[in-house]
This record gives C-alpha cells, structure tokens and sequence, in this order.
C-alpha cells in the first residue's frame, strides 16, 4: 500500500521531463534553422558560404566560443578570428592615419613657411642693398649669401652642422675687414694685420650694439622655430611606430569571442555591451595607453613654444627685418669709422700708405663728402606662403590640444555609436544579457584584473617603451628651447671655450617676454679688455687722409647714380 501514492508522483515527473526535453529540442531545431542568417553573414565577410554548415552543430570542439549547438566550426572559428584581428585594428588605425596626416601637414606648414621666410630675408636683403651700396655691396655680396647659407644650414641640422655663435662672430668680424679696407683705402693692410683687426671686433664695437641684439634675437627664434618643426616631425613618427604593434593572441581571441561569437548562436546581428568592448579594448591596447602621459608632457611643452613663437621668439619678426637691422650696423660702422680707425692703429700699429692710391686719386674723391643713403622698407617681400606665423601656430594649437589623451581615450572612442548595444540588450560574452564585471582602468599595471583580456604585465612592448623614451628627450628640447636654448646635442666641444654656445641670452632677457627693438639707442657697454687707445684725438695729418678715404668711398657709393 505504501508505493500506491508515489507511482502517480512519477507519472507526473516523467511527464514534466518528457515536455523540458520537446521543448529543448524544439528551441535547439529553432536555432538549427538560424544557421541561414550566418551563412548569409559569413559570405558577406567574403568568405566561403560552404564552411557555414545548414544545421547547428556540437560545438564542443570550438576553441573560443560557447560549446553546445553551434553554427560555428572550428574552421570557422579560425577564420573569424583572423576578421576580429582586422576589425579591431581598423579602426584604431584609421583614427591613428587621420592624427599622423594632420601633423604632417602641419610640419609641412611651417617647415616650408620658415624656409621661405629665409629666402624672402636674403632677396629683400640683396635688393635693399644694390639700391643702397651699389657696386661695393656687388662686390662683397658673396658674404651675405654665405651668412643666409650658413642660416639656413643652421635652421636644417643645427648645431651639429652650424655653431650659430661662432658663425655670427665671423660674419660681423668679415664684414669689418672688408669696411675696414673700404674707408681706408689710402693704405696697404697684410692678412695679419687684418687678423688682428677680427680678433678685435668685439672691443672695438665698429656696429654698435647691433650685433649682440642680433646674435640674442636670431639664436632664440632659430632654436625655437626649428626644435618646433621637430616635434610636429616626431609626433607622425611616434604614431606610426606605435601603429605597427602587434595584437596579442589573447588579445585576438577576445576581440573573437566579443566580435564573432553571436554569430555562433545564430544571433548575427547582436552587438557587445559597451563596458564589455571597453575591456577588451583597455586589455588589447593597455600598452598604447601608457604613452599618455609623455604624449600629454610634450603636447604641452609644444603648446608653450607654440606661445614664444607668437612672442619673444617670433621668428617671422626676426626675420622680416633683418636687412634694415644689418644696414644699421653698416651704418654704425661709417659714423664711427674714425675712432674705429684710431683704435686699430694704435692696437695693431701704423699701415703703409697704398701707392695705388694715390696714383688713382683724383680732384672729384677729395672734393665730394657724402654718406650712406637710409633706406625705408616700403616693399618688402610679402609674407611666406601667403601666410602668417600667428595664423600657423593658432591652427596647430587647436590641433595639439585636440591630440591630449589621444591614447588613453582610444578605448572609449572606438566603443561608440553603431559597434556596441545600448543597455542589456547586448552581447556580454556568453549570452544576450547585462555585462556585470567592473570596467577596469587604461595601461598595463591595471589589467591584473582584467576579466576578458590575459595580459602580461610584467613584459612591456618594447616599442612603445621606446617612443615613451623619444617623447620624453623632445620634451626636454622643447622646454630648452622655450628658454632660449638649445640641447638637442651634446655641445661640450663646441662650448669649451668660453660661454655655452645654446645660451641665447644673458638674464634677466631670458626671463621677459619683451622684444629687443633696434630703434632703441644703444647704452655702450664697458670693454672687456683694457682699452688700447689712450687718446683718440688723431693729428691733423691721419684726419686728412680719413677725409680722403671717406670721400673715396662716397665715390665708390655714388658711381652707379652718376652714370
């Protein structure tokens, strides 16, 4: 009697059992026929439609994906994996193309936009002054190519190629000998003597403050125009190099099971939940992420130079005018030929008088007294590519700091819009449902945690690392240089005579942001050295043939207008 109850208790049992199983059955026939969405999705990827079977299969043998019935096989699986690969990279790469492309266009820009500026400089200098020296500039004008040669190589390689310094040195102690000849024609100067005339060019001071005032203004503007092209050239170079890294095979293989996985289930259409995408993603580039903080420093050691090239540095300002600036010079240097004349006398000792001279001179040189003519920069050469520097560095500012966490935010950038489902009605990596794991922070050291990603944290990409590296160097020559130095080179030899050939300026000029202008009178500075010259009152006799070698070059000057 006690087992009469229980049998209809069984009955009931095996009954309920019966139905789960029709219905299991029934739900797993439902998705064997879903398999013709995938077929049609798979050959749409460009695939063969054959390898997609007709009916769901044991998916037991699947590597990535969820096991049980599946239109998914494991030659499928590879395949797809392959797809993910390519569909994860794309995009990152396309927002990687579009950055490199606009810095390149923009170093361009200003690489093109400083040069021309330089050949704009050296061609209103060459017509300034034919118009104004006539055939005695003719005859010299092989010094002031060789000073915008000398800029220009300056401007291309550097310090490696150019000590800017030394070359101004030169510049100013050339154009003093040859003047010197020019208002002393009356003697006969020997190669040492007009060695000892250019190791005397700083004492004597035959251009007034005109050189120094240069030397600061060029040194500055040349450091920061060409260490700014540098860094617009690194930033395509740094992405590309970082473009070439390799996804990781466990990198692969969550972006298949968050790609491509649906498929399996016949639910091709399903995207991935957002912080779901946001994992795979940190996990897949968490070495991309940690060149955010260099990137960040040297954008905004960029964007401060971007500000001294608007400023102080102003290259297009140094430059502009460097014609009226070297003719002031000149023009020191007639006004105070006498005195100039005097001291190197007394340093250098009394020349012979020229015999060539004096057989050539004639009635009209000791009658006429004349000097240079000033000269007003009413037409000028017009602006480089048709453009200003200010118009430049405001475009590429907005451009830099659009560029900021450019990396860290590749992650959120890509999980956007059309590739993820909004809410729980998304793909979480088994099934259609909420994603319940915790989104987990960018770079490397945080993916211990990372619930969809293995990541090794303890091996760093090596390539990265050394763009890490290459930003944190430019960094250090971009802050140089908005103090006016330059230190992209070890410049030990070329200092080791005296002042350290990056320094531009002394303080406290380095510490304002005002511009040095010519028009200001020059404040003589004491001599370095003892003063050679105890009495510059000359006889009468050196005054009469100062007068002579002054109305000779008046001639010289005036000769092209006579004809």
């Amino acid at each position: 009697r006690i087992w009469i109850p229980v049998r209809p208790t069984l009955l009931v049992l095996f009954v309920v059992c019966t139905l789960v199983v029709l219905s299991v059955s029934g739900t797993a026939e439902q998705k064997l026929k879903n398999c013709n969405d995938v077929r049609a999705a798979y050959s749409s990827k460009g695939f063969n439609v054959n390898d997609v079977p007709n009916k769901g299969v044991n998916g037991a043998p699947l590597k990535v994906c969820p096991q049980g019935f599946s239109c998914c096989t494991v030659e499928m699986e590879e395949k797809l994996s392959q797809q993910s690969h390519t569909e994860i990279k794309a995009p990152v790469s396309r927002l990687s193309t579009n950055l490199q492309s606009t810095f390149k266009q923009r170093h361009d820009h200003f690489d093109k936009f400083f040069r021309q500026l330089l050949q704009n400089a050296e061609v209103s200098l060459h017509n300034m002054f034919v118009r104004t020296y006539g055939i005695m500039y003719v005859q010299n004008a092989e010094l002031f190519k060789d000073f915008f040669a000398s800029l220009t190589r300056y401007y291309v390689s550097g310090s490696t190629a150019i000590n800017l310094d030394s070359m101004l040195s030169d510049f100013w102690a050339n154009l003093l000998e040859r003047m010197f000849r020019l208002v002393n024609v009356q003697y006969e100067f020997s190669d040492s003597y007009m060695e000892c005339i250019s190791r005397h060019t700083e004492q004597l001071q035959p251009f007034g403050d005109v050189p120094r005032k240069l030397r600061i203004q060029l040194t500055r503007a040349f450091v920061a125009a060409r260490t700014f092209v540098r860094g617009l050239a690194l930033m395509p170079e740094v992405v590309n190099k970082v473009s070439t890294v390799s996804a990781s095979p466990s990198c692969v293989r969550a972006a298949m099971k968050m790609l491509y996985c649906p498929y399996c289930s016949g639910q091709v259409a399903l995207k991935p939940c957002q912080n779901y995408c946001l994992n795979v993603l940190r996990g897949c580039l968490a070495n991309q992420a940690d060149l955010d903080t260099e990137w960040n420093n040297f954008l905004d050691a960029m964007l401060g130079l971007a500000e001294r090239l608007e400023g102080p540095f102003n290259f297009e300002s140094v430059m502009d005018p460097i014609d009226v600036k070297i003719s002031e010079a000149i023009m020191n240097m007639q006004e105070n030929s006498m005195q100039v004349t005097q001291k190197v006398f007394q340093g250098c000792g009394q020349p012979k008088p020229s015999m060539a001279f004096r057989s050539t001179r004639s009635v009209k040189e000791t009658s006429f007294s004349g000097r240079f003519r000033p000269y007003s920069p009413d037409a000028r050469p017009t602006t480089a590519a048709g453009t200003s520097l200010d118009r430049l560095t405001n475009d590429v500012k907005k451009k830099l700091k659009h560029a900021k966490k450019f990396w860290s935010t590749l992650p959120e950038t890509v999980c956007a819009g059309e590739r993820i489902a909004p809410g729980d009605e998304c793909w979480n990596g088994t099934a259609k449902s909420r994603y319940e794991s915790v989104v987990i922070g960018n770079g490397l050291a945080n993916q211990v945690s990372n619930p969809d990603v293995d990541v090794d944290i303890t091996k760093p990409d090596i390539v990265i690392r050394s763009q890490i590296a290459a930003l944190k160097e430019m960094t250090s020559w971009l802050k140089a240089a908005h103090s006016g130095n330059d230190i992209s080179i070890d410049n030990d030899e070329d200092s080791s005579g005296g002042e350290e050939s990056g320094s531009t300026c002394d303080p406290p000029s380095c510490d304002t942001d005002r511009d040095i202008y010519f028009s200001t009178p020059p404040n003589p500075s004491n001599p370095r050295v003892v003063q050679v010259v105890k009495d510059i009152n000359s006889s009468r006799a050196l005054q009469g043939s100062m007068a002579l070698a002054l109305c000779g070059l008046a001639l010289a000057l005036l000769a092209p207008h006579l004809r």
